[in-house]
């Protein structure tokens, strides 16, 4: 593969350097600050070859590249002319506080995964050497090991503070100037001192809280918050002559004082408060969150907010020296999603499937999954299904029995040794145990699921007539189901509908509340809370009209259904109507998906994406 040529071809179809405002990537994705996403093409990047899968969420715009992401990223850099330093954006789309927070935490902690895994590492090998008493833990060889490994836990808040910085927006070198002096030597014996004395440690006046900040996490974090706030008013108040020296000192010494007095503190405690939290999981209900983790972490992965569980495990780490809740769950769900495409490569018939399933597989099982995700499982569902399934199952059995993890790093075969702790082998022996469970289970149910999609066979529903089979050929025009502006399935702010794992289709967003029937047919299914409807052409094609984004929160309130399952419909019959002002006001996205579910049993599914539409008008065409 000619990674400048793709990275290339990528930079154009997102719009060009001039719509790019920050990228960066993690083990599988590029991730894109675009200025304006609505320029970039998503329906070609996913049709590029080397492009595995595009999803736009917690405010980023990432490609899926796969194992050489980073081999695409660096001619891409090479090409935009991004701040050397990241910086915030500007003239950006505007995001809720939720995809804001999230592109914060995914921003600061990416970076740093790479020292995080090898640390997890080095303390896994060092775990085996001495299991296998290969080594002995009064050696110098395990003292020099064990201190390289501690090295990027224990200056951890030095890392954070860098790539923290370049996310705020703030001078990288002060920001790591300000982890130092949480870990300075004498800072620590300080802490100690008063410790012991009971005497308090002040600043002029203020008093300093005794906490000792090394591997911790939340602290630097909020102090370089602050720093980025602090720094241009020192900027702007400094006189310009003697700007270079009094806009460093402004800055170092405002923001250091109120992250030693206030933010400092204030991290600690929350950090604590998590922990207890983790302990009172532990002692009364320690199996509920690792099999819930276990179960949605695909989806979670699929939108990218899996960057904001990854903090908690390394803060259980760095806390109580071992997490019980996401690394196991993480591992189960990542050794049940190479089950579920093993599974695929076995049954399936198409030498190619069989070929991207079986290195997809061995890729997942060694812990990065997004090419087993957007490669197999999103693509044919039922792989998806059963990860999920084996995943909840392997979270549960391995939060039952409390397995910890003490290494970190992706979850997965080659971290098994992060498992090695304490005065036994015991987790390592239950952690194989979880992840073999969490294989059997999803491996058995994907097998009986999957079936090659041109031998599944066209699912109609039955009606009180009897329906004949539609001859090849037939084409099916779909309607407008309501007056309103056309988008693309790749701008709704939900992956289920982006992605098209439901099917494909198109967007409405409507004027009115006023909805018809986009085709001739019957009623299959109106759901009980009214938000959705489904309907079965005459000529066999699904049509699912979902009308807002996680409306079926409302039970019903603000829309009245005009029809019943069975009812027989034809163009342009009247069948809901919703009071689009009450579900604006209740806080929901009205954008209405229009989707082909039955999309597998089509030929093609060609919509129109853009411009203002009437019921009665044709917006998608269906090839059977």
């Amino acid at each position: 593969m000619n990674y400048q040529e793709l990275g290339i071809q990528i930079l154009k179809l997102v719009g060009g350097k001039e719509n790019v405002t920050g990228l960066t990537h993690c083990a599988t994705r590029l991730r894109f600050n675009l200025k304006d996403a609505s320029k970039a093409q998503t329906a070609a990047l996913k049709k590029t070859p080397g492009v595995l899968g595009v999803v736009e969420s917690g405010g980023q715009y990432q490609i899926v590249i796969g194992n050489d992401v980073n081999h695409v990223y660096k001619p891409i850099v090479e090409k935009c002319d991004l701040k050397p330093e990241g910086g915030k954006q500007e003239g950006g789309e505007k995001k809720s506080i939720g995809a804001r927070l999230i592109d914060t935490i995914t921003g600061i902690f990416t970076p740093v995964l790479p020292a995080i895994t090898a640390a997890g590492m080095l303390k896994a090998v060092l775990s085996l050497l001495v299991a296998f008493k290969l080594v002995n833990t009064e050696a110098s060889t395990y003292q020099v090991i064990n201190f390289m490994a501690d090295a990027a836990f224990y200056f951890l808040p030095i890392l954070l503070a860098n790539s923290a910085a370049k996310k705020f927006g703030c001078n990288p070198y002060l920001a790591m100037m300000l982890g130092g002096t949480f870990l300075h030597p004498n800072f620590i014996s300080m802490v100690t001192a008063s410790q012991e004395s009971g005497e308090a440690i002040k600043l002029f006046f203020l008093p300093i809280y005794n906490a000792s900040y090394s591997s911790s996490v939340i602290p630097i974090i909020l102090t370089v918050w602050f720093m980025s706030l602090v720094e241009p008013i020192a900027d702007k108040i400094s006189p310009k002559p003697i700007k270079f020296f009094t806009k460093p000192l402004i800055t170092a010494l405002v923001a250091g004082t109120a992250g030693l007095v206030v933010l400092g503190p204030v991290g600690y405690i929350i950090a604590s408060w998590i922990a207890n939290g983790v302990t009172f999981l532990n002692t009364y209900i320690s199996w509920l969150v690792p099999m819930i983790l276990g179960g949605v972490f695909p989806l979670l992965v699929m939108t990218g907010t899996h960057y904001g569980i990854i903090p908690i495990g390394i803060n259980n780490r760095m806390t109580t020296g071992f997490d019980t809740i996401v690394y196991p769950a993480n591992l189960a769900s990542n050794i049940a999603q190479g089950a579920a495409t093993f599974a695929v490569a076995v049954k399936t018939k198409k030498p190619e499937v069989k070929q991207v399933a079986s290195s997809a597989g061995i890729t997942a099982v060694c812990g990065i999954t997004e090419p087993a995700l957007y490669g197999i499982n999103m693509r044919f569902k039922t792989p998806l299904v059963s990860a999920c399934i084996g995943g909840a199952v392997g979270g549960l059995f391995m939060g039952f029995l409390g397995v910890r993890n003490y290494g970190g790093g992706s979850p997965g075969l080659m971290t098994l040794p992060g498992y090695i702790g304490g005065d036994s082998l015991r987790d390592l022996m239950l952690a194989c145990v979880g992840a073999a469970i969490a294989f059997v289970i999803t491996f058995i149910i994907s097998f009986i699921l999957y079936k090659d999609q041109e031998e599944e066979e066209t699912a109609v529903p039955a009606t009180n007539e009897k329906q004949e089979t539609p001859a090849a050929g037939t084409v099916t025009n779909i309607c407008s189901p309501v007056k309103g502006t056309l988008a693309p399935l790749s701008k709704v702010n939900d992956p289920t509908f982006a992605e098209e794992i439901l099917g494909k289709g198109v967007a409405v967003i409507p004027e009115d509340g006023n909805f018809f029937s986009p085709v001739k047919g019957t009623v299959q299914a109106v759901f009980d809370t009214k938000h959705a409807l489904g309907i079965v052409s005459d000529t066999g094609v699904e049509v699912l009209i979902h009308v807002g984004l996680d409306t079926v929160n409302l039970q019903g309130k603000f829309f009245e259904a005009l029809v019943k399952t069975g009812d027989a419909v034809d163009v342009g019959t009247p069948i809901l109507k919703v009071d689009l002002k009450g579900v604006k006001d209740a806080g929901y996205d009205i954008i209405t998906p229009v989707l082909v579910t039955n999309t597998a049993d089509c030929g093609d599914v060609i919509g129109i994406t853009e411009g203002s539409v009437k019921p009665k008008e044709t917006i998608i065409k269906v090839n059977r």
